[in-house]
């Protein structure tokens, strides 16, 4: 009977030991933390990746709702790199040994330092280190990449950053597939029609804090004679100095434009009834601003 029981208890400690969670080859271990936050509480959807002596990438993921991660690994010394939204990146090493446990236990990020502001007043985006590109799904499966070549732009920083303002004018006879046939299209009526809209134009009013360095700026989008509101999701990079010394400060930003919204709505279907051009646009903007003058 004592013998019994004693095997039970033996057969659900295997059951619940990490290790049997997770499948291993006999050169593996397993590799786990937990991640915190300042207050101890978990945080989810934490950036995990996990290199090799070499400093090539073995494996990488998002902690699960209670912060925690759990990967196999081949046995070997490795460097661990966690990053979360607000947080200051966390970086250590691990040693795993063929079919153990190595767990780094719980791992407290904090809190990062917001990157300083620009200051107060005009500042030009400075085309030649910036971009605005697109994305568009062609015949439902691959991607067509595109850019504007040419635009212009002014940001005025308010006191109160939240009341700042913004200007951008892109000239849309610029715009580039690198496929001269598809220009020529894009071009044409069935799209831009850039003899009776020759700009686009971005006026943004609103400026949103979202935390750490994401923020959203809200406004009226002009294309092809039409003015929609758009809010282009924007991670805030900081400042920086250029070559010559000059201040600099950089955002990336990201809106989902549908075509229909801004009347330019031709399509052609496959014999499979799919679309040769998807619905959607992804617009993706890498700027850098300069003080005006």
């Amino acid at each position: 009977m004592i013998g019994r029981l004693l095997g039970s208890r033996t057969k659900r400690v295997r059951r619940t030991s990490p290790l049997a969670a997770v499948r291993t080859p006999p050169d593996a271990g397993v590799l786990s933390c937990r991640v915190l936050d300042p207050v101890s509480q978990p945080v989810p959807q934490a950036e995990f990746a996990v290199m090799d002596s070499a400093g090539r990438k073995v494996v990488g993921g998002g902690t699960d709702p209670f912060g925690s991660f759990v990967a196999a690994v081949p046995a070997g010394e490795y460097r661990l790199a966690v990053s979360a939204e607000g947080y200051a990146p966390y970086r250590a090493a691990a040693t795993v040994t063929e079919s153990s446990l190595t767990s780094l236990g719980d791992v407290t990020l904090q809190v990062a330092q917001p990157p300083e502001l620009p200051a107060p007043g005009d500042w030009d985006i400075e085309p030649t280190h910036s971009s605005i590109g697109f994305t568009a799904r062609h015949i439902g499966l691959a991607r067509i990449h595109g850019r504007f070549n040419s635009f212009a732009g002014v940001l005025r920083v308010a006191e109160d950053i939240e009341q700042s303002a913004m200007h951008v004018v892109i000239d849309a006879a610029s715009i580039d597939t690198n496929v001269r046939m598809r220009d020529d299209h894009l071009r044409s009526p069935d799209f831009l029609d850039v003899a009776r809209f020759p700009t686009l134009e971005f006026y943004g009013d609103r400026f949103a804090h979202r935390g750490g360095n994401r923020w959203a700026i809200t406004g009226a989008l002009s294309l092809h004679g039409v003015t929609r509101t758009v809010t282009l999701d924007t991670d805030y990079l900081g400042l920086g100095h250029g070559m010559e010394g000059e201040v600099r400060a950089a955002c990336r930003a990201t809106a989902e434009l549908h075509r229909d919204d801004f009347t330019v709505s031709w399509q052609t279907m496959l014999a499979r009834g799919i679309a040769v051009v998807g619905p959607t646009i992804k617009v993706e903007l890498d700027i850098q601003i300069v003080p005006k003058g």
